[in-house]
């Protein structure tokens, strides 16, 4: 569903530029436009009054070129005894041509034509981003044999219970368990979780993830076509194929009102021949009973207020794909959110400066400018933030000098001739590392207080970094990724629309999903879960009987947004196939248009409603006319296309710039029921 310092950029996940399906490339698309453009030179034309010979090849021709498709799938259906509705469309478009109104007909199949080409794009979108996912793994890995020689492979070749070495800067290219070395590892497509993970010995890796500084041997222990990359791909194409395709309203009905009116016009025409009636009188009353009795005010009924809808969301930032997903979104009664980059910005920021008190003792402003100076030559995420943090607070950083990083543990580097040591607590206290202990009285109370100030930051979910001066524990520094200032109020406002507090889904730790939840009202967090496990978790509510509304942003999140009943991804953050695989992208990345994009699809639902009312109110007035009476052509086309025109126009009031405000009053409304029904909950007096 896009600084000086930004935060660290995800490898991107999407397929190349080249791979991506161009749109042209699909039939579909092109007699689509075929049509269009056909139609769009004939009806100036016909408008004009210019001779019958000028615009009608043109009219047959868009008849041809947009209608030859459905009209053959139509005919293949009818072969497996199913009726479908778009050759039913094609069947009203000629009838409307038989009988003069060619240009009615031309209309009716241009739309259809449009309609097929946009889902064939969607449909093939997916698919690509889909199949571009496995270039997150590298296409080859190098194998060390057992003399120690090294040799390169591909990928998909290796076997489990080989070893690979994966240097700096590289992708793994496989899932394995590290055997030798240590490192820091961005897992975020895998995971979700914000900063990258310590690997050393013992600890799993996945497939498609992105060393950091140090060197790795990992015993590879899943076979490339079970690695989780190669899972996620299996997923959400299963769950896109799988999902049961949620209809518009009318289509639930189309195939018993397709039959209906197909035998009602036969009856119309056949009927009357039987008493003795002449050819001519009898096609004429059961082509005015086509027309009148056709679908499109029904079908109008439904597409103008999705539609407005779709438009005036997409205004405000958020891309609904389609008038199906439109309508969805207000049926969702569950709502399940990642954590980063979805809740949170996705970056990590320095939430806190402790000094340690005593003799070396420097204020905030000094050790953070100390520790940005040490981290300003690395390229690790929690350095960028650090120094971001001193820039933001207009520190001036002295050069670093002799500087050096340990993976796992931290950086070192003289700045303004003092030793300046920053990295885990865990690691560079006194006595963290071969059991050594530092006898110094000053060093071990400065020591025993950063540990001190350390458990603390962590305990609140923050990452902690230790600074150290000259061997001396100064100060540390407590690192998070930022809750979005939207995020409390759409979590209230998501439990009031559904009347239940949405479920966090998240890759990250216990502990700071635990934290982050309390802060946004939620109470139901599942933590340290990998993608199929998102997935199990949604579809436990679906068997339930919700409809779980996921919003994610990585490719972590695409199985579950494919799997729910309705996936919208944050369109900044997002990866390419969270973007492809969801229903909905919010584009200018505020969460709290999630709630009234619900709002203003309940709104639609409603108008729907009324408009389906209108519709069948007319359709049956005119047809009991017909049968029962003589209804002139000329006024059964008025009535027909005054009640299309009717519905059309109560529909489009959802473009106005007042239904988003009033979809956004309801979701203010809802935000301040939820937080009411959370503190009820949350003080035990609701029971």
């Amino acid at each position: 569903m896009a600084s000086t310092l930004t935060k660290p950029a995800r490898p991107p996940v999407g397929p190349p530029a080249a791979r991506r399906t161009r749109v042209l490339a699909l039939p579909e698309a092109r007699w689509a436009l075929a049509a269009l453009v056909l139609f769009l030179i004939a009806l100036p034309l016909d408008l004009l009054g210019a001779p019958a010979w000028t615009w009608g090849p043109l009219f047959a021709a868009t008849y041809l070129a947009g209608g030859w498709e459905p009209a053959w799938e139509g005919l293949k259906a009818l072969r497996d005894k199913t009726l479908d509705v778009d050759l039913l469309m094609v069947v009203a478009a000629l009838g409307a041509a038989a009988i003069g109104q060619v240009l009615d007909g031309a209309l009716l199949i241009v739309i259809f034509a449009t309609s097929g080409a946009l889902e064939a794009v969607a449909t093939a979108r997916t698919a690509d981003s889909v199949r571009g996912l496995l270039d997150l793994a590298p296409a080859t890995a190098t194998r060390l044999l057992d003399d120690g020689a090294e040799e390169t492979i591909a990928t998909a070749d290796l076997v489990v219970g080989d070893v690979v070495v994966i240097r700096p800067g590289e992708r793994i290219g496989a899932d394995g368990r590290v055997l030798e070395g240590a490192s820091e590892v961005d897992q975020a497509t895998i995971t979700g979780e914000p900063l990258p993970v310590v690997k050393e010995n013992g600890d799993e890796v996945f497939a498609g993830t992105l060393n950091g500084t140090g060197a790795l041997r990992v015993e590879v222990e899943r076979d490339a076509s079970d690695s989780v990359i190669a899972r996620i791909v299996r997923m959400v194409e299963e769950a896109s194929g799988t999902k049961a395709p949620t209809q518009l309203f009318i289509e639930k009905i189309e195939q018993r009102y397709s039959l209906g009116m197909v035998v009602a016009t036969l009856a119309v025409f056949f009927v009357p021949l039987a008493f003795g009636a002449g050819p001519t009188d009898a096609l004429l009353r059961a082509m005015t009973f086509m027309i009148v009795a056709s679908p499109c005010a029904v079908v109008l009924a439904t597409m103008p207020p999705l539609l407005s809808a779709l438009a005036n969301a997409g205004r405000h930032g958020v891309l609904v794909k389609s008038a199906v997903v439109m309508e969805r979104l207000g049926q969702v009664d569950a709502v399940a959110l990642d954590k980063t980059g979805t809740l949170t910005e996705g970056t990590p920021r320095v939430t806190a400066v402790r000094p340690v008190p005593g003799e070396r003792a420097v204020d905030e402003g000094r050790l953070l400018a100390l520790a940005a100076a040490a981290e300003h030559p690395s390229e690790h995420p929690l350095a960028r933030a650090v120094v971001l943090a001193a820039h933001a607070r207009g520190h001036r950083l002295l050069p670093a000098e002799d500087f050096g990083s340990t993976p796992g543990v931290g950086v070192t580097a003289t700045v303004g001739g003092e030793r300046v040591e920053v990295g885990a607590p865990a690691r560079l206290l006194p006595g963290a590392e071969d059991g050594r202990t530092d006898d110094a009285p000053r060093t071990a109370r400065a020591a025993t207080v950063a540990a001190g100030l350390a458990a603390a930051l962590e305990a609140d979910g923050h990452t902690a970094v230790l600074v150290k001066v000259d061997g001396v524990p100064v100060g540390v520094l407590g690192i998070a990724d930022r809750l979005r200032p939207d995020a409390a109020a759409t979590v209230a406002a998501l439990t009031g629309l559904t009347g239940s507090t949405p479920t966090l889904l998240t890759g990250d730790n216990p502990r700071a999903a635990a934290r982050l939840a309390a802060d946004v009202g939620i109470t139901d967090v599942r933590a340290g879960l990998l993608p199929q496990d998102k997935v199990a978790a949604v579809q436990e509510r679906e068997r339930a009987g919700r409809k779980v509304l996921v919003i994610g942003d990585g490719v972590n999140d695409a199985p579950a947004l494919a799997a729910a009943h309705t996936g919208i991804a944050m369109g900044r953050a997002g990866s390419d196939l969270a973007l492809e695989t969801a229903d909905a992208v919010i584009v200018r990345d505020e969460l709290a248009t999630v709630p009234t994009v619900v709002a203003l699809s309940r709104r639609a639902r409603g108008l729907v409603a009324q408009n389906l009312v209108i519709a069948g109110v007319f359709i049956t007035g005119l047809v009991l006319w017909d049968l029962v009476g003589t209804l002139p052509l000329p006024l059964g086309v008025l009535g027909h296309e005054g009640s299309t025109v009717l519905v059309g126009l109560n529909g489009l009031r959802l473009l106005r710039e007042a239904a988003w405000r009033r979809a956004a009053a309801i979701a203010a409304a809802a935000s301040t029921a939820g937080t009411a029904s959370a503190e009820t909950a949350s003080t035990g007096t609701g029971s």
